[in-house]
């Protein structure tokens, strides 16, 4: 009366492996083009940040991840001692180190 039959679907069509493939190239495309924009870009950060470091001196000017700036009095293997004024020098960690300033910028 109010209800109407409700029939059977015909079973769908066995998918192809082709479709498979054709699924999984949004995501392949997906992962090459993140590749890209963020993993090779921060991979050629830390190389040039690492050989930074290694090229660090006695005597370069420096700025800390804190914004300290101050001039390298002694060097060790994974410690650095910056002095930011007359007599007062801060024992930092070399990874602190973010950027080497060029000469003369400190007065």
């Amino acid at each position: 009366m109010f209800i109407s039959n409700a029939y059977a679907q015909a079973a769908p069509a066995a998918a192809s492996p082709e479709s498979g493939l054709l699924g999984m190239l949004p995501l392949v495309l997906m992962f090459v083009v993140l590749y890209f924009v963020m993993i090779r870009p921060q991979m050629k950060r830390q190389k040039e940040h690492k050989a930074m470091l290694e090229a660090l001196a006695k005597g370069d000017e420096v700025v800390t991840a804190g914004g300290v700036v101050g001039k390298v009095s002694k060097l060790g293997d994974s410690f650095v001692h910056v002095e930011v004024a007359t007599g007062v020098e801060l024992q930092l960690q070399r990874s602190a180190i973010t950027q080497v300033l060029p000469k003369g910028s400190l007065k």
